[in-house]
């Protein structure tokens, strides 16, 4: 199956060199890809001659601006409608790709999944979320990890099944469990939020929903997904990664203070960057964005090149399941749901 992938090239605080030179990178491992970029054609250029690959499966759209991490995210549906990030999500609206992936702002990347200018919100979604997998005991998919600081109960369980669809079809799990982050596991913690979701999701014969998971116990693989407002999910995503880096330091200094010590370290020095490569962010590279039409990927602001790799690999793989369709079958029943407050007047 053949994947035309859209790029942002000027979303990052690496761009445009380190988002084309993985994005290169990834084009010479997976023969069934092509690439869209979207920027400076100049700049691209430069950087695809320099990285040696054949320009044979790339198309390059010239952009004039680009969107910045400290812009108002709503510039995208305004002054900078020509900006690289834009420029992508109309080639994706208008079916020149198959998904479209930026390590630029989040608030951006959400505005425009969500927006009707860009058709690609899902109908009966009332939020797009994004998801991150947290390489924990078994991949666990947060949802949401920060496009949405203050949710609802119903959209907590819009997210759930989000969730639980897009495991199912992107990583095989048969019947993934759900559960709701929380400050306790009795049915009554929480704020009155997530006990009315408390509440819904144990309602819900579709989910296999396992009930409220605290946070201690999600590195041990209490559940495959993790649902929580994206306050919460991103202050656990950012937990993650700092913790991840606390802990591989750590273990690489023990190891090397004192002769046996550094013996031990030459002994075991793979497993411990095997351990440092599964707790960085650069594992799967980037965030799906739930909630679309077409996938959108969202990659950490701080890529390098490797991360832009992975995170090529997994929007290909991503694109290449039917998480997609299953997620369009979950929700198109539910057309008549009011747009959200604003949204009238893109």
């Amino acid at each position: 199956m053949s994947i035309r992938l859209i790029i942002d090239a000027m979303g990052g605080d690496h761009a445009p060199g380190e988002i084309v030179l993985g994005a290169a990178m990834a084009l010479r491992e997976i023969p069934s890809l092509s690439l869209i970029f979207t920027g400076d054609r100049e700049s691209i250029l430069r950087v695809l001659d320099k990285s040696g690959v054949s320009r044979d499966r790339v198309r390059i759209v010239h952009t004039e601006s680009v969107m910045e991490m400290e812009d108002d995210p709503l510039l995208l549906l305004k002054s900078k409608k020509d900006s690289s990030m834009a420029r992508g999500f109309a080639l994706l609206r208008d079916g020149e790709g198959d998904a479209f992936l930026s390590a630029g702002s989040t608030g951006a990347m959400l505005i425009g999944a969500s927006s009707r200018i860009y058709k690609n919100r899902l109908p009966g979604v009332r939020r797009c979320a994004l998801g991150a997998v947290l390489p924990f005991k078994n991949p666990t998919l947060l949802l949401d990890a920060g496009a949405n600081p203050e949710v609802s109960a119903e959209e907590l369980a819009q997210f759930a099944h989000m969730g639980s669809a897009y495991m199912q079809a992107v990583f095989g799990m048969p019947r993934p469990r759900v559960g709701l982050v929380n400050n306790g596991g009795e049915d009554t913690k929480g704020t009155p939020v997530y006990v009315e979701a408390h509440h819904l999701l144990k309602g819900m014969d579709t989910l296999n929903f396992i009930g409220n998971v605290e946070g201690r116990d999600l590195p041990l693989g209490a559940c495959d997904v993790a649902v929580c407002d994206g306050f919460t999910g991103n202050v656990i995503l950012k937990l993650a990664e700092g913790f991840g880096k606390f802990l591989s330091l750590s273990l690489e200094k023990t190891f090397r203070n004192g002769p046996l010590s550094g013996l031990s370290y030459v002994l075991i020095r793979k497993d411990l960057e095997k351990f440092k490569a599964d707790m960085s962010y650069e594992k799967y590279g980037g965030a799906p964005l739930l909630g679309t039409v077409k996938p959108v990927i969202k990659a950490h602001g701080a890529s390098r090149a490797e991360a832009i790799k992975n995170a090529v690999h997994y929007a290909v793989k991503y694109a290449s399941s039917d998480a997609s369709r299953s997620l369009y079958d979950l929700f198109s029943e539910r057309r008549d749901e009011k747009p959200e407050a604003g949204e009238e007047k893109e």
